[in-house]
């Protein structure tokens, strides 16, 4: 099931984003995919590079995460020859990502000059939405609800998938939830990126 576009969104500049790194400390990313919003999108949107890294991936990672191997990405690009291209994609839009604090951390690493002006967690979103499941893994969540993801064309942990999957998902809460703008940023926001409350009462 596709979703549709939710009202909730109309008018705001989005971005989906998912990473997958090489399993090195600090990791690089060798998988990005992008999806940028300004209004209802299609699967030709989204955009993912394969991207070589310095040092190469660890083998847990390629058996237990996304399978990408070290001669799949022999022939892909350094980071730094896409980095300009990815960066334009995200500068000035408001991210989204499931568990978006870890897909920050790794991009603000490889773009030092990235400040999105908000982040949106469909992680935070789902655990307000539906309480009291057993896991908040994305697969489980698409599963539970049903969402379409064959149009990434890949399965899950691979940054298209993770990508589309996030988008479907974010829209499939917000509408389960009945969620307006303001509702959606103060479930799904990253607290470092939520406008400071105003304290009750004024100066005395």
């Amino acid at each position: 099931m596709t979703m549709p576009f939710p009202n909730a969104l109309r008018d705001r500049q989005l971005v989906v984003i998912d990473v997958e790194g090489n399993g090195q400390n600090p990791p690089e990313i060798i998988e990005i995919a992008v999806l940028p919003v300004d209004g209802a999108v299609t699967a030709e949107a989204l955009r993912s590079w394969l991207i070589k890294p310095h040092r190469p991936v660890t083998p847990i990672v390629t058996r237990k995460v996304h399978g990408i191997t070290n001669a799949d990405l022999a022939d892909c690009p350094l980071w730094h020859e896409l980095s300009d291209e990815v960066g334009s994609m995200l500068f000035g839009r408001i991210m989204v990502a499931h568990n978006a604090a870890v897909e920050r951390r790794v991009l603000a690493a490889h773009l030092p000059d990235w400040n999105p002006p908000l982040i949106l967690d469909t992680l935070r979103l789902a655990k307000t939405v539906r309480q009291g499941l057993e896991s908040y893994a994305l697969d489980k969540l698409i599963e539970r609800g049903q969402l379409d993801t064959a149009v990434a064309g890949q399965g899950y942990h691979r940054a298209r998938y993770d990508t589309w999957a996030a988008w479907q998902l974010l829209c499939a809460l917000i509408e389960d939830g009945g969620l307006d703008w303001p509702e959606v940023v103060e479930a799904a926001g990253l607290p470092k990126f939520l406008p400071i409350p105003e304290s009750e009462g004024g100066l005395w």
